[in-house]
């Protein structure tokens, strides 16, 4: 036998035993290399928290049936700001959207809180290298500067550049989940008070397709006046401008009246810019204000007849010029 058979035989404890008998194990485990102590005990204890630590915190309790803050699945807690909508820039704040009052139109519910709408239009950096007229787009933020609704034009380039501030147009208003919640369509008509019968007019859709208002050029040879409708043409509140719709380095009011003209229940403002955006660029700057229980449908006409004045008065025009009147 040689010497690696006999080194196999002293390793395999089966080797020295019979058949049917067991080997016999070392009772204790093999010991380890010179100084090895085995694994260390259990560690002390951590030390104690520090003196007022309350300890874990119980876990909150869910909220109660009919709770305010408690919107259904899938939409944000009320109260909150909302923040990286679908189709806004990073960072974004979004006004929460509030329990919808009886009788709103869907999306409109946003209304029912404020008392004022703040519209910033976009600066387009296309129109201001090559001249050439591009669809408006608007952020429609609340006072505290949450956005509220979104407001794209949808207009062909042929009917922005050959028809001007004129243009017809179809303004698309979108909420902080993407959905179009008004339609507002403003068909071509004359923009000069010397002709009386074919005024400026502006209809106002929420939802799409469901006509809650309309904004009427009045005639008159200095003013500019317009009527809000109801969704059957009835007259409902006066707007006035005035004589002159342009100033430097001041804001221009259009203010809200009854209908006979006596009692003023709110404002739509032309904000100063600064110089640079108004010499340059058509990006405006408009405040609304109205009473906080006024109808939703009229807040939204309102707003309609907001982008209405802006593009009578406010959208340069090829020359670069804007109106200074109705004449």
């Amino acid at each position: 036998m040689d010497k690696h058979s006999m080194q196999n035989k002293a390793g395999n404890p089966k080797a020295n035993f019979p058949a049917g008998i067991p080997p016999q194990y070392p009772p204790a485990p093999f010991p380890g290399p010179p100084g090895y102590a085995g694994y260390p005990g259990p560690q002390d204890s951590f030390p104690a928290p520090p003196v007022g630590y309350s300890g874990p915190q119980a876990a909150y309790p869910a909220p109660q049936a009919g709770f305010a803050g408690a919107g259904p699945a899938g939409f944000p807690i009320q109260g909150q700001p909302v923040y990286g909508q679908p189709g806004a820039p990073a960072g974004t704040s979004w006004m929460p959207a509030p329990p919808p009052p009886l009788n709103c139109p869907p999306g409109l519910e946003y209304l029912s809180q404020i008392d004022q709408i703040l519209v910033h239009q976009q600066i387009e950096l296309l129109e201001v290298i090559t001249g050439f007229e591009t669809n408006n787009k608007y952020e429609i933020k609340n006072s505290l500067g949450q956005r509220v609704y979104f407001a794209a034009e949808d207009t062909d380039f042929c009917t922005r550049n050959c028809c001007g501030p004129a243009r017809p147009f179809t303004l698309r208003i979108l909420d902080n989940l993407g959905r179009e919640v008004m339609t507002l369509e403003r068909p071509l008509r004359c923009s000069s008070c010397c002709f009386p019968c074919c005024l400026q007019e502006i209809e106002i859709q929420a939802p799409p397709g469901v006509p809650i208002g309309y904004v009427a050029q009045t005639w008159h040879p200095c003013l500019p006046k317009f009527t809000i409708q109801n969704e059957k043409k009835e007259d409902v509140l006066k707007i006035s401008g005035p004589c002159v719709v342009c100033s430097c380095c001041a804001d221009i009011d259009f203010e809200i009246k009854s209908l006979d003209e006596e009692a003023v229940v709110g404002k739509i403002s032309k904000h100063w810019s600064g110089f640079v955006r108004e010499a340059f660029t058509d990006a405006d700057n408009f405040g609304i204000q109205f009473p906080l229980d006024l109808d939703v449908k009229m807040k939204a006409v309102m707003l309609g007849a907001c982008f209405l004045i802006d593009f009578m008065f406010f959208e340069h025009s090829g020359d670069k010029q804007q109106r200074a009147g109705v004449w």
